[in-house]
Formats: C-alpha cells, structure tokens, sequence
C-alpha cells in the first residue's frame, strides 16, 4: 500500500517538533555583521593552562622597557643677592630666557627646582603687588596668588605652535581675579616683551552690545574716558595734552584691531560716527616696560604708578558691562543732552 503524502502544514508542524533553531530567536544583523568583519585567525587564542595571562605579559614588557632617568640640573647661584617679596631676582628673568630657548618637557624636567624658585619668586612678587593694586581700585579684593596668576602650561589641542609652555609669568587682578567679566589689570613679565597694562580681552558677546550700545548712545564719555590725564599719559605718550580728543580715540582703535570686525556691527550704519569703536571686539590697553624694572627696589612703586592710571579706564569699562546698582548714573542725563546738541549720530 502507497505510503500517504504528507500535506504542507503537515510537514512544517513536523519539522518544529523536530529542529530547536526554530525555538532560537533571530540575531540582529547589527551584531551579524560585526562577527563577519572578524575573520578567526584574528580571534585571540584560549589560555591554556601554565601560560602567563595577558596582563601578566604586559606588565613583563613594561618591567623589560629601559626607564630613561632625567637627571636635575644645578640650580644657579644667588649671586650674593637674596630673594626679596616686593622685587623679582634676576634669576627668574634668566629662567624665562632659557625656557624660551628651550621650550620643551624634558628641558623642564631637568630643570624643575630652577622653576619651582622662579614660580615662587613670581607669586611672592604677585602678592606684593595685590596690595598695591586693592590700595587703589578698593573693588579688588584680596585674593590668593593662585587666583590671579595664570599657568605657563599651554593648551596645544587646537593650536599651531606646539611647544608645550608660555614663556613669560602672568597675572590679572579684577573682581573675581583672573577670570570673569570684570575689567582687569594685567602684568605681563617676559625678557624683551613685558608690558603692563588692562581692560577687557575679549568680553562676553552679551558684553560686547552693552559697549557698542554705550559708544552709540554716550559718546562724549568714552572721548572723556580715553583722554583722562593720567590714562593719556600713561598709554598715550605720543599724544600731547592738548590734542584732539579723537587722536586718543584713534590710537585706541589702533591698539585694538585684533579680533576686531571688517565690517559693520548688525544693527548700526556703516556711515556711523563712531563706526571704528564700533567694530571692536577688544577693549585693553597697554605699556611696554622693561623686565629689569621689576627686578629694583622701586618695582611696586613703577607699577603702582601704572595701574594708578589705568584705574579710570578700568571702572569705565565695569560701570558699563557690570554696572553696580547701588550707584546712580548721574552723568546719564548730561550726555543725553549733548548728544541731542549735536544732533544725534
């Protein structure tokens, strides 16, 4: 007798009883893809038994590896000259310089207790200093040097030069020390290059309207601001007395023209008045000096001298992008009318 043809649905019922793959679900062709891009001979070998593991093998290659000792360098002598708090020695000026020749990590390395002596001569100078700045802007507050001094580690991510340390000591005094939205005073020590000087580099985009806002609608009190004696004198030694207010504006905008705009801020005619103040997007100033000064005995005088002028620049700039709300602005109504004398902008 023939045997019976099994029906369709007869035989897949019966080959679900038999096969279990049909009970496993289905693997994602995420991870099926992922296993074919492995080929086996790439898979690591099973440990066998008395092998080292693998983290035993690397730490016996680490032990193999040479250690490459960088020995310390001799510090160099006093020359009969002590350290002193209010005055730099001459040695931090002599490390600066080698440091710039020589501007790489192991340099340093070999080199560490000459920088930790520099460093520490700096930041005692730095303290000294912080009075004489809070005994003339009483808005500085005493702070700790670590809040004022800035870091000679550069940040090579993003930038072309690599070489991996600032050549110079820094230091911002302002409100809330180097950081923050306050104008600052600024010294700058570096052998050929140092400077002292403040202001605001680069202020907050919300800072910056608040400045062009105040150039557009209070131009008579940056005019005032940027010819103050003192000030004039101080980062304008070009400038005589008795010139022209708009020479000092001039060499203000001069100063200032890095980072600045090419064209016209939006919101503000390129025919405007005022169209150079307008465009920047930097607002600090500054004199050179040489280093040696601040290796005397007068240094925090000479410095003193120059934040002294720099005062009144610095508490026009916070009066407009931190205005304190307990001083009245009674210059405001003065300024509107001389503006409306003028006929506007």
């Amino acid at each position: 007798m023939p045997a019976r043809k099994r029906s369709a649905p007869e035989l897949v019922a019966s080959r679900r009883r038999s096969g279990r793959l049909s009970s496993t679900p289905k693997k994602s062709s995420y991870f099926e893809d992922n296993e074919s891009d492995v080929d086996d001979d790439e898979l690591p070998p099973k440990k066998r038994r008395g092998q080292p593991s693998k983290r035993e093998s690397l730490v016996k290659e680490e032990e193999e590896e040479q250690v490459e000792i960088i020995p310390l360098e001799k510090m160099r002598g006093t020359g009969g000259v002590e350290y002193e708090d209010h005055k730099l020695h001459r040695n931090t000026l002599l490390f600066l310089k080698d440091l710039k020749a020589n501007n790489k990590r192991p340099w340093l390395k070999s080199h560490d207790d000459e920088y930790r002596r520099s460093l520490k001569d700096w930041q005692s100078f730095v303290e000294a200093a912080t009075q004489s700045i809070i005994s003339i802007d009483e808005t500085v507050p005493e702070l700790p040097a670590k809040d004022v001094i800035f870091r000679i580690h550069r940040d090579i991510r993003f930038s072309k030069d690599p070489t991996p340390y600032k050549p110079h000591f820094s230091a911002a005094w302002s409100r809330t020390g180097r950081k923050g939205p306050y104008a600052c005073y600024y010294v700058h020590c570096e052998p050929g290059a140092s400077f002292i000087g403040g202001g605001l580099w680069p202020p907050e985009a919300r800072f910056v309207a608040k400045l062009r806002h105040s150039v557009d609608r209070h131009p008579e009190r940056w005019r005032r601001a940027l010819n103050e004696p003192l000030f004039k004198k101080a980062f304008f030694p070009g400038v005589k007395a008795s010139a022209d207010p708009e020479v000092a504006v001039k060499a203000f905008v001069d100063r200032n023209q890095e980072n600045a705009l090419k064209k016209r801020p939006m919101g503000y005619v390129v025919s405007h008045r005022d169209i150079a103040l307008l465009k920047l997007r930097n607002y600090t100033i500054g004199t050179k000096i040489d280093a040696d000064m601040l290796c005397k005995d007068d240094a925090q005088d000479k410095v003193g001298e120059i934040m002294q002028a720099l005062s009144s620049f610095v508490s026009f700039l916070n009066g407009i992008v931190m205005p304190d709300p307990n001083l009245d602005d009674s210059s405001s109504d003065e300024d509107e009318d001389e503006n409306e004398d003028e006929g506007g902008d």
